[in-house]
């Protein structure tokens, strides 16, 4: 039986979520529908129902979307053709890249106009990095180590490396490594592209496992920060467990728990996570929160909706 169950923070919504949120909001407000979204706005299920039942008008491509109308732009990114086809067809964008993702677009355009050949750290076909590979014609994908060995380059001393934003700073690591080592005048974006709250739920889920028995980490499988928090927890020894919500609940998993830890992806609503909690405790479990740190990070909204206050993550 569980006796108390952890909450961490910082979990949940990362700044670039919560903008990206509050601008399909905010156009659902200001434009007569309907209003489009290209692909998920983030990674969660319940968010997107929940968008969905307010009017927004889910679309994989743009070729959905009725000449002139208007279309956000998801937290992830879109590819550079993307853009094209939008100003083609005349639609009305409202850009909800987050800025963290938009910073290393802009990274990968200045060194392929200063003439390196560009590496990017992500996994293949998650939509951001599909939408960074688009930034420049000569940006090539790393996926592991053993990638390196075997990259095509035309002068080695003009290289430079990109990294997806919601990979986790352990696998990352290692393949920059690799790449110092094959490149010694390796050129690196300035500021570490890995996301802060990234870092942060991962420090912080990695806390948490320590002091556990068993990790929950609330998010859905198609997130990639969610699924590597819960790899975060599990390589402490500590069980981990990816949910969507308490529906995913397992007793196995909890049968010789004591002490559960419950911690959130960047785009898990806290409603969600609360429905975990409230399942944890039903049978007595005592609720104790745990501030691992404090974030204090907002994006204003894209200019193409106003910005009339600050969106806090």
């Amino acid at each position: 039986m569980v006796d108390r169950v952890v909450l961490v923070s910082p979990r949940g919504f990362c700044a670039g979520v919560v903008r990206a949120i509050a601008t399909v909001e905010r156009a659902l407000a200001m434009f007569p529908p309907p209003v489009y979204v290209r692909r998920a706005i983030v990674h969660n299920a319940h968010v997107v129902g929940r968008l969905a039942a307010a009017g927004a008008v889910f679309v994989d491509d743009l070729d959905e979307v009725p000449r002139g109308a208007v279309v956000v732009f998801s937290a992830h990114g879109v590819p550079a053709s993307v853009r094209a086809e939008a100003t083609a067809r005349d639609l009305r964008v409202v850009d909800a890249t987050c800025p963290l993702v938009a910073k290393v677009h802009r990274e990968v355009k200045r060194f392929s106009e200063l003439g390196y050949d560009v590496f990017l750290i992500g996994h293949a076909g998650h939509d951001e990095v599909v939408g960074t590979l688009s930034q420049a014609p000569d940006v090539r994908l790393v996926e592991q180590v053993d990638d390196v060995s075997r990259l095509p380059v035309a002068d080695p001393n003009k290289v430079a490396c990109v990294t997806q934003t919601t990979l986790s700073p352990r696998d990352v690591a290692p393949v920059i490594d690799e790449l110092r080592q094959r490149f010694p005048k390796l050129a690196e974006p300035l500021a570490a592209d890995i996301c802060y709250a990234t870092r942060n739920r991962q420090a912080a889920v990695t806390w948490l496992a320590r002091n556990v028995d068993v990790v929950l980490v609330v998010g859905d499988a198609t997130s990639s920060n969610s699924r590597h928090l819960r790899e975060a927890a599990s390589e402490t020894g500590t069980p981990a467990y990816l949910i969507g919500s308490e529906v995913d609940l397992r007793d196995e998993w909890l049968a010789n728990a004591k002490v559960v830890g419950v911690s959130a992806g960047a785009s898990t609503p806290e409603d969600v996570v609360a429905g975990v909690v409230d399942r944890l405790c039903r049978d007595g479990a005592v609720l104790q929160h745990e501030a691992f740190l404090e974030e204090r990070v907002s994006f204003s909204l894209p200019r193409e909706v106003g910005q009339p206050s600050q969106f806090a993550g």
